[in-house]
This record gives structure tokens, sequence and C-alpha cells, in this order.
């Protein structure tokens, strides 16, 4: 747990650093040229940097230990985070199709624009080896906010890959419209990213069940670690950033002790925590005349 989040923390740190440069490259690509392309991705990467910042606020939240007033712990933080994120780059896609208007109504040349490329260019390389592995270890450690910023810094390159293969082609074609239009497509990706992102973790926040293959494996885990009961019922999960709540109604025959009882829900907890990692895993032990016998999973 503790391996977990110091992982998440240095990532989170570096994120920060890393948005740093991207932005002083790409705000350097815009005063080189004055384009309004580069100015747009250059207010994205602004959010990145805010982002990664949430980041680490969310993740140092989320990592502290239960308390009187939060008794199930602190793990919705992240949540938080990726919607205050989203929130933001929603709001930044508004703000760069309007500059993508101004620029429709102003249209000019960009200037330099083999150093703005190249400044921009390599901000997008800096970026995508960040994103990928924030992903990787987003999706390794159950972090939604590292996700959420990965997801964010790769629709960052995407778009400066698209920015840059169109900007090469105005000082070629004399199109000074595409200036704008580069903007305004960087404005639309920019607010599907933010949708996206706002969407997971909405579900997130609302305790949505995990996807079926979690489920499926869940079940799995009980069917052959519950040796000694008779069924599991009312079996439910639910994700929480790191941790994974797990409850469910375990009929035991009527006549085993309480200590036999205990041992099987013991054997059952070190199966699940050994299979979806982190676990808070509440068992409600039944008698054999609570059973359903339908709609339940059957124990061997």
């Amino acid at each position: 747990m503790f391996s977990n989040t110091n992982t998440k923390m240095r990532a989170a740190w570096c994120s920060v650093a890393v948005s740093i440069v991207a932005l002083g490259m790409k705000y350097a690509a815009w005063r080189v040229t004055g384009s309004i392309a580069l100015y747009s991705d250059a207010i994205e990467t602004i959010i990145n940097v805010v982002s990664a910042v949430a980041g680490l606020w969310a993740l140092r939240v989320a990592s502290l230990p239960p308390d009187h007033n939060h008794t199930y712990g602190h793990y919705k933080a992240e949540y938080l985070s990726a919607v205050a994120e989203g929130v933001l780059v929603v709001i930044t896609a508004f703000t760069i199709a309007h500059e993508a208007w101004v620029g429709f109504t102003h249209m000019h040349p960009p200037e330099d624009s083999l150093t703005g490329i190249s400044l921009n260019g390599g901000a997008g390389l800096l970026n995508l080896g960040w994103g990928l592995y924030l992903m990787r270890m987003g999706r390794a450690h159950n972090s939604p906010a590292l996700v959420a910023s990965g997801h964010h810094v790769l629709s960052d390159v995407w778009a400066s890959a698209v920015l840059i293969g169109g900007f090469i082609l105005i000082p070629l074609t004399g199109w000074l419209w595409l200036d704008p239009l580069l903007a305004a497509l960087i404005a639309v990706n920019v607010l599907r990213t933010g949708w996206d992102m706002m969407r997971t973790s909405i579900a997130g926040l609302m305790d949505e069940a995990p996807d079926s293959g979690t489920l499926a494996e869940i079940r799995s885990i009980i069917s052959h670690t519950a040796t000694g009961a008779i069924e599991a019922h009312d079996i439910r999960a639910r994700i929480v950033g790191a941790m994974t709540f797990i409850e469910f109604h375990l009929v035991v025959p009527g006549s085993m002790s309480v200590e036999d009882a205990h041992h099987i829900c013991d054997h059952i907890e070190d199966g699940l925590r050994a299979g979806v990692g982190d676990a808070l895993i509440n068992i409600h032990v039944e008698p054999e005349r609570k059973a359903k016998h339908t709609g339940v999973l059957v124990l061997p």
C-alpha cells in the first residue's frame, strides 16, 4: 500500500516538472511565431500544469489513513481531482475555440515557423513518453488521478502532432486559414477529452460497479477459496481509487463453529486481496437456513 502511494506521489511530482518544461517550450514556440494554433496549444499546457498540481494534492489526500470523519478513508479525493481537471479542460476548450474565432477574423502569417515547429515538436515528444508512463502507472496502481492526467497529456500529444503537420503546410501553401482551423481542431479534441475525464470520474464518485471481468474474477476467487461454506449471495463490489470494496453474504452449515466460519472468511479475504489488490471486505456469515438456493454462487 505504502509502496504504491510513494510510487504515485513520485509520478505526480514528475508530472509537475514535465508540464512546466513543456509549457516553457510551447510558450517560446508561440512567442517566436505569433501563431494562434501554437498559442492555443500553450494555453492547454497551462491546464496540464494546474492539473498536475491538483493530482499531486489528490494523491496526498487519498493516501491519508481513515479518521473519525472519514472512516472509510479518503480514496475518493482522486476522483474529485479528476472531475476538477475535466472541468478545467472543458473551460480550456471553449477558450481555445474563442481564440480560433478571433484568428479567422484577423488572419496573419506565422513568423519563424521552423523554430516554432522544433520547439513544439520537442515538447510533444516529451509529453508522449510521459503520458504513456502515466497511463501505465495509473492502471497498474488503480489511480484515477494518474490515468486522467495520462489521458490529458496524450491528448495534448495528438493535438500537437496534427498541429505540426498542418503548421508545415502554411508557409508552403499560403493558406493562412489553416492556423485558426488547427486551433479549432485542438478545441474539439480538448473538449472531447474533458468530457471523457468527467464521465469516468463521476462514475467512480457514484460507486459504479466494476467491469464484468473484475466481477467474474471476484466470484471465481470466492468460489475457489470458500471451501466448507455452502453458498455466497448478494455479492457486490465497487472500486474507489486504489481500494476495492467487496461485500457479500456467506452461508455456512448451521452446526459450524464461529471459529471455523471465521477461518473460511480469512481464507477468502486473503485470496481476494491477492487477486484484486488492496481491498476492504465485508462478509456477513449466515446459517444454512438463510440459503437462497437460486441466483447465488454455489460453493464446492
